[in-house]
């Protein structure tokens, strides 16, 4: 019975990161325009161990919520500066 509950919850685990949405959008009530985030793409770019960590920090992968300040701050921004992502407004926001 153990070994069954063992192995449903890693199996749950595993889905858990495949069933990530590939793309998600953010259409916050900015005038800018919505922000397309590709899961798989940022998924592929970032490498070793902070491929969770980065944005997930030390918690399980779970939905992520951004807002204005998350986006500018800790969490898109900083890390688009350091990888050479896209840093100006237009390029994430579309309308």
């Amino acid at each position: 019975m153990k070994k069954l509950i063992l192995a449903l919850v890693l199996i749950a685990f595993t889905a858990s990161f495949s069933l990530a949405a590939d793309i998600v959008t953010y259409a916050e009530s900015s005038k800018k325009g919505a922000v397309t985030f590709d899961h798989k793409a940022h998924g592929e770019f970032v490498d070793g161990s902070c491929k969770n960590a980065a944005c997930h920090g030390d918690a399980t992968p779970a939905k992520i919520v951004v807002d204005k300040k998350t986006a500018h701050g800790k969490m898109c921004k900083v890390c688009h500066k350091s990888a050479g992502g896209p840093t100006k407004c237009a390029e994430c926001h579309k309308k």
